[in-house]
């Protein structure tokens, strides 16, 4: 059976730098080759907001007005066009952001890239039980599930009780970053990188830093979302660091390697993850790792020293293990980092979606 022509709602990939949109950028144009090869075809529905990566010309963009803002607007303006779609325009579609699109007779795949809104950190129990509904219905709508860890299919499986051989692992990488010669000076400080955004869990940082005067200062390199830049440059003002703390914004994708290279360690301390790309890469280019001791760090980055999401003090000491240990860490992350590449996830990606096409065609017939 010849490869599928499968449609991604890509209408949320105009986001901000960060994990999901260096998932769509790395897989996509990979895939679409792999796909052409089998006789298959790769479509992407852009957004309102437009792609802020490019595609290679085997693959058809359908332009749109739809938002990526708020979700349910956005679902409402993907199901009409789904509905719209001339019979034999494609063979499946494939989502990665919830609510799914489900008004239409098409075959749907859905890869999950985390659990972050069933949390009990998450607002409350009642956008928790919408969170969750929402998902079941992906779930009972989706053909075909993936995810971009091991960790995440085992809280997936245990969460909504799914058999863990449904679900499909399709990792990120960090094979698409060059790597520079180590280069950090005396008066190097710590990193840290990803979204403004409480799952992150910044404010540990900052504890950290004030129960240990003597930890290099911080570099914070992200997007705030919300008001959690604001609410964590209050904190650092109320703990007597705001001079040891420098809030730096997004970061361009060109200046990750220097940054890499110069820091005396990177930190990531987040409470919810469903990859950690930022530790991933950070290891790759042999810079010093601390990670929260959370399952998706201990898969992706197990050399790391790792510390307690909720213990300021645990924190600070895992970061002296590691810039203690930038020796091993020059060895050791690069060796790891070897685990995960693109292709090979391109290729898990291209077999997921021939596999769910076959069985869809088997059970049709």
């Amino acid at each position: 059976m010849r490869a599928p022509r499968v449609l991604v709602l890509g209408s949320v990939l105009g986001q901000p730098p960060g994990g999901v949109r260096r998932h769509n950028a790395e897989l996509l144009p990979r895939v679409a080759e792999l796909l052409s090869e089998r006789g298959g075809e790769l479509l992407v529905l852009e957004g309102r907001e437009r792609m802020a990566f490019t595609l290679p010309d085997c693959v058809q963009v359908l332009r749109s007005d739809i938002p990526s803002h708020p979700p349910l607007a956005r679902v409402r303006a993907e199901n009409r066009l789904l509905g719209a779609l001339a019979h034999g325009s494609c063979d499946l579609v494939h989502g990665a952001h919830l609510p799914l699109a489900g008004r239409h007779a098409l075959p749907c795949t859905l890869l999950i890239h985390d659990l972050r809104r069933l949390d009990p950190s998450f607002g409350s129990w009642v956008q928790r039980w919408f969170a969750r509904t929402v998902l079941s219905h992906a779930l009972s709508r989706a053909r075909g599930l993936a995810v971009v860890s091991e960790a995440m299919r085992t809280e997936l499986a245990q969460r909504m009780s799914i058999p863990s051989e449904r679900i499909a692992v399709i990792p990120n990488s960090a094979d698409h970053l060059p790597v520079l010669a180590r280069c950090p000076t005396e008066q190097a400080g710590l990193i840290t990188l990803g979204h403004l955004e409480p799952r992150k869990n910044l404010e540990l940082l900052l504890r950290a830093l004030a129960v240990d005067a003597g930890l290099p200062p911080l570099e914070i390199h992200g997007a705030e979302k919300g008001n959690e830049g604001a609410r964590l440059k209050s904190l650092a003002l109320e703990l007597g660091i705001a001079d040891r703390v420098k809030f730096c914004g997004p970061i361009a994708e060109e200046a990750l390697p220097q940054l890499y290279a110069r820091a005396a360690a990177a930190v990531f301390p987040a409470r919810i993850e469903g990859f950690g790309i930022g530790a991933l890469e950070a290891a790759q280019a042999g810079c010093p790792v601390a990670v929260s001791a959370i399952a998706a760090h201990r898969e992706i980055v197990p050399q790391a020293p790792c510390f307690d999401p909720a213990d300021a003090r645990d924190c600070a000491r895992a970061i002296r293990r590691a810039m203690h240990s930038a020796g091993e860490a020059a060895r050791s992350g690069p060796l790891n980092a070897l685990r995960f590449s693109w292709d090979c996830s391109a290729a898990a990606l291209a077999d997921f979606w021939c596999r769910v096409h076959a069985d869809s065609a088997r059970n049709r017939s």
